[in-house]
Parts: structure tokens; C-alpha cells; sequence
């Protein structure tokens, strides 16, 4: 008979979004940079671009950390004060506020660091004055992860929820999700409850179950040639480490 399915109790994890845990790519290494020069900014206001789950909001977290900083929240703190704007491009706050915040930064009143998925020349504003600060603005670009950055994040989520899992296993999640440090988030906390509802080891067959009850559609397009070469010699990639070896090369 079948073991009954243990029912894992829901409890809150909160991943550490401190400036210590952020990974460093070439995916997000001009953004770490600029956090990590304040208060020595060349601009007051710093824009960090970048599209959905490219850990915008984890360098925003990283800096309010190191700086003190608190979120916009309505009228301007006293100077001096540094605040930080999550998703300017969508934040649900009158655009005389977000203007008021970084016209006063710009003045020297303090620093603001603002994320947005779009460009200030994009971006829907009806404040002209404000689109021209956002434009003056420091604005550095974060791209969608690389290989480096989602390995990277999820061997730190499994460790955060101390799951053993083995390298060739974060190798295997890491080319069938898309770039997104967002489902990468999802996607390990739903082969935790997993493998405490089966009271598994976390193995290829409960990550293959998980991926399909998810609903985590695979990026098979990145799962290329020389990705499955590299996958298949995982195993034994300790031996092999001065046979001199090559993947295969891509047309």
C-alpha cells in the first residue's frame, strides 16, 4: 500500500536580501557597482532598468540595507533622506509625489534609487518635468539571468532552506526554467514542499514532477547542444578536469 503524503506545514520563508547574498554576474554587475558606490554618486537619483525577475528589487533591497533607505510612500522625508522607488514605471503613487522626491534629491536634499522594467523615454508619465529628471538620472541596465546568476540563486535558496541537493541537479533546473530569479524563488520552494509531502530525497524524478505540476513551462530552446553535453558530463566532471575535453561546437 502506498504511504499516505505527509501534509508539510506552510510556514513563511523569507529569503535574505541583503547586500552580502546578492550574486554577482556579468547579467548584474554594472547594478551591484552603482550600489556599492553610494553616497559617492556622480547623481543623486539612480535608475536600475531591467526586465521582470532580473532581481531588480533585490538590489533596491541590497542598497535600502546599506543606505537606511525606505520606500516612497507619500510626501518627502526631511532631508536628508534616501528613499527607494520600486517599479517607478508602475508604482501606484501620484506622480507629484515621485516628482517631489526626486526633484529634492536633485536639489541635495538626499538619494533616491528607483527600479522600472522600462526607459524614461518609455515609460507612460504625464509629468513632462518628471520624465526630464528621470532621463537626467544614473541609469545602469540589468539583463535577464545568466546561466552564472540562476545557479548561483537557486544553490542559495536550497541552502537557505537547507535542502541537500546535488550540483548536477541545480544544473538540470537551471536550463529548464525560464530567466527569471522570480521562478527560481517558485520553483525551489515548490521542490521543498514536495519532497516533504513524499518524504523524498530531492532526486531528477521529483524535480521532473515538480516542473510538471508547477506549471513552470521548461525553456527547451536553452536546453542547446553543448547545455546537454555539459549536463552529461557533470557527473564525472572531477576525473575529467585536465583531460582536456570540449563541448561540441554550436553552428
Amino acid at each position: 500500500m502506498p504511504r499516505p503524503a505527509q501534509l508539510p506545514l506552510d510556514l513563511p520563508h523569507r529569503p535574505s536580501l541583503a547586500r552580502d547574498d546578492l550574486i554577482v554576474t556579468d547579467a548584474n554587475r554594472l547594478a551591484v557597482s552603482a550600489i556599492d558606490s553610494w553616497p559617492s554618486w556622480q547623481h543623486p537619483v539612480l535608475l536600475i532598468v531591467g526586465p521582470p525577475g532580473s532581481g531588480k528589487s533585490h538590489l533596491a533591497a541590497a542598497w535600502a540595507e546599506m543606505s537606511g533607505a525606505t520606500a516612497l510612500a507619500g510626501d518627502t522625508a526631511a532631508a536628508p533622506f534616501t528613499l527607494v522607488i520600486d517599479d517607478i514605471d508602475r508604482a501606484p503613487l501620484d506622480e507629484t509625489v515621485i516628482f517631489g522626491a526626486v526633484n529634492a534629491a536633485r536639489l541635495g536634499g538626499g538619494f533616491v534609487l528607483a527600479t522600472a522594467r522600462a526607459h524614461p523615454a518609455e515609460m507612460k508619465l504625464s509629468l513632462a518635468d518628471l520624465r526630464s529628471r528621470l532621463q537626467a538620472a544614473t541609469l545602469v541596465e540589468t539583463g535577464r539571468p545568466d546561466d552564472a546568476l540562476l545557479i548561483g540563486v537557486l544553490s542559495k535558496l536550497f541552502a537557505d532552506r537547507q535542502i541537500a541537493i546535488d550540483p548536477k541537479l541545480v544544473h538540470y533546473l537551471s536550463l529548464r526554467m525560464e530567466r527569471s530569479l522570480e521562478q527560481a524563488s517558485r520553483l525551489v520552494a515548490a521542490v521543498d514542499h514536495e519532497a516533504l509531502a513524499s518524504k523524498e530525497k530531492v532526486s531528477r524524478a521529483l524535480l521532473q514532477r515538480v516542473l510538471e505540476r508547477s506549471g513552470l513551462r521548461p525553456q527547451a530552446e536553452r536546453v542547446t547542444a553543448s547545455a546537454l553535453w555539459e549536463e552529461s558530463q557533470a557527473p564525472r566532471a572531477a576525473d575529467d578536469i585536465t583531460s582536456g575535453s570540449q563541448p561540441p561546437q554550436e553552428d
